[in-house]
């Protein structure tokens, strides 16, 4: 791989890129939801502050990690091939000493300043994403997402726990939130980057079962999220805001999943894709707003 030359601000922009910022922010959201729920209305701003950092900076670590292991898939794939390393902007001693710094930080302030709990689960979930999903499950299964998606919907239990040193019965259920959500997002995603897959040798759905298959799959997990998201109004941990929330954006999602069945156009498949981050976003936002007004009401 030949390096590109840069200058320190250079180098210090594609450092940050290959912590997958974006994806990194997603992560940090969902954790902040869980420690404002557990919080209960007395929030202690300074633990919750190291809590953020410490999750963002091991979410930043692995994410980096991950691109470090996949540097050769990511150089062949069209999605890919422009992020850091492939590109030769950052060198994979510079990724795993940019992966490793972060690590260690995100650490040290959940030890300092959190909880073991936290910290414990934090580096869990590291391991999950960066080793077991990204090294044997991702290029073993077309399952890969279904299993591995349990890294991914980590953060609300991380928050959760940051604030409690617990984890409770409401934690579990938006962890479940995200693990229902994971398989129609991206495999979302992998309909219209199948033949990025394919290129690599990986066992996406589509790649193994087909476009049909992948589509059906994508509506019939398109319901049980729906059905998942109904969790916290069962337990009585939310009112009649969140559940009409719900709904609306349950058929919000629904309608799209039911269009990338019924076609075989990739843009709907993507439309879906980014659609799904947005409706991760409202749906938890709608279940702050309505348990502080449930709390402000009692």
């Amino acid at each position: 791989m030949n390096t590109l030359r840069l200058s320190a601000p250079q180098l210090g922009i594609e450092l940050f890129r290959l912590g997958k910022p974006r994806v990194v922010a997603l992560i940090v959201f969902c954790a902040w939801i869980g420690m404002l729920l557990a919080s209960d209305g007395t929030i202690n701003w300074g633990k919750m502050l190291a809590a953020v950092c410490g999750i963002a900076l091991i979410a930043s670590g692995a994410a980096a990690a991950n691109c470090l292991f996949e540097s050769e898939r990511d150089a062949q794939m069209l999605r890919t091939q422009r992020r850091p390393l492939p590109r030769g902007a950052v060198s994979l001693q510079w990724a795993a000493s940019y992966a490793l710094c972060l690590t260690v930080s995100g650490a040290v302030l959940l030890t300092l300043f959190v909880n073991t709990l936290t910290l414990y689960l934090t580096l869990a979930t590291f391991i999950a994403y960066a080793v077991v999903y990204t090294r044997w499950l991702k290029p073993a299964s077309p399952q890969n997402i279904v299993i591995g998606g349990a890294a991914g919907a980590m953060p609300p239990i991380l928050g959760w726990a940051a604030m409690s040193g617990e984890v409770s019965a409401v934690a579990a259920t938006l962890f479940l939130i995200i693990y229902a959500w994971t398989p129609p997002h991206f495999w979302a995603l992998a309909l219209y980057r199948m033949e990025d897959y394919r290129k690599v040798g990986l066992p996406m759905l589509p790649v193994t079962h087909g476009k049909a298959f992948t589509r059906l799959a994508i509506w019939l997990y398109s319901w049980i999220l729906a059905a998942t998201t109904l969790l916290p109004v069962a337990l009585g941990f939310s009112g009649l805001l969140y559940l009409l929330a719900a709904l609306l954006l349950n058929g919000w999602f629904l309608f799209g999943a039911w269009r990338v069945y019924r076609n075989e156009q990739d843009e709907l498949a993507r439309k879906l894709f980014r659609c799904s981050i947005a409706y991760l976003a409202y749906l938890f936002s709608a279940l702050l707003i309505d348990h502080y007004l449930k709390m402000a009401m009692f």
